[in-house]
């Protein structure tokens, strides 16, 4: 398969909080784009540097040689590419379908499968690092596919990402990204809760901060999750609901293969509690409201 380089028209489609830095990355290295979202209001800065609005993703398949998915929930996938004029019927034979969403493995083996069939490609590719790494083009890519389609999409990721690595076959970025997600809910956990018990002990947040941030407890959490909790920013750079869908895939992956997750029953209990609050839309560091809160002498 010929890589794809900056000469040709790349279509993205979903521009979240994360999709939206991601194509004005690509944006960045001279990749012209054809875009789609559910909300065109998201699209707004992006067709203004020259991007071009798709009405819908058979629109953005039927100008493009490459199509990026960056979506919501398994459903959403399913509908882009499955649904009436959905990717798999519009695309062109030889295009390369890249679904980056965090969504179920099996979803993402049929998409390959199915692509296959049309004489199309397809890789899953979700990412890591937040809307900081999206935004700085530093984000982790975990990808699933062939070779010769990673190879590919080489210089896609090389404008996104700081690292990707071909994990397998398809659906194999999809279980790295869960085991990506597992390991960090204990460490926002982690920062939350060493944070929730220095508050609660009187101490200055910024000098914990600066002592165990620099010790063996460092993580990626504490570097840049616990200042924005210290600031009282709990937006999203991941919202709580969308981690908590890929909490329920976690658990869902890891009970058909007899994985046993205690930390993730764990994080859905907490999670869930978070979204019963009515704080889906905040960030995954508003676990610390949640903290915070159950240890408060009003709730003793």
């Amino acid at each position: 398969m010929q890589a794809i380089d900056n000469t040709m028209p790349i279509g993205f489609i979903g521009l979240g909080v994360m999709g939206r830095s991601m194509a004005s990355r690509l944006m960045d290295a001279g990749h012209s784009l054809r875009v789609h979202t559910r909300s065109p209001s998201k699209s707004a800065a992006l067709l203004q540097r020259g991007a071009v609005w798709g009405a819908t993703p058979a629109a953005v398949a039927a100008e493009t040689r490459a199509v990026i998915t960056m979506l919501g929930f398994p459903e959403d996938v399913e509908a882009v590419y499955f649904g009436p004029g959905g990717l798999l019927d519009s695309a062109k034979p030889g295009t390369l379908l890249i679904d980056m969403t965090t969504t179920r493995p099996a979803l993402s083996r049929r998409i390959q499968e199915e692509a296959r069939k049309r004489g199309l490609q397809a890789l899953d590719a979700p990412v890591s690092g937040g809307d900081v790494g999206a935004k700085e083009g530093k984000l982790s890519i975990m990808v699933g596919g062939e070779a010769e389609a990673f190879a590919a999409a080489a210089g896609l990721f090389q404008a996104m990402g700081a690292r990707w690595v071909l994990q397998g076959g398809a659906g194999s970025g999809q279980r790295v990204k869960l085991c990506n997600q597992i390991a960090g809910f204990g460490s926002t956990l982690g920062a939350c809760e060493a944070l929730s018990f220095a508050m609660s002990a009187g101490l200055d947040p910024n000098k914990v901060l600066e002592s165990i941030g620099a010790g063996a407890a460092s993580s990626w959490a504490l570097a840049n999750l616990a200042p924005r909790i210290i600031r009282g920013d709990f937006d999203p750079g991941f919202f709580v609901r969308h981690f908590l869908k890929d909490i329920k895939l976690a658990l869902e992956e890891g009970e058909a293969m007899g994985a046993f997750t205690p930390g993730m029953t764990l994080a859905k209990e907490l999670y869930s509690s978070l979204e019963r609050m009515g704080m889906g839309d905040k960030g995954t560091q508003a676990l610390y409201l949640l903290l915070a809160s159950a240890g408060s002498p009003q709730q003793a």
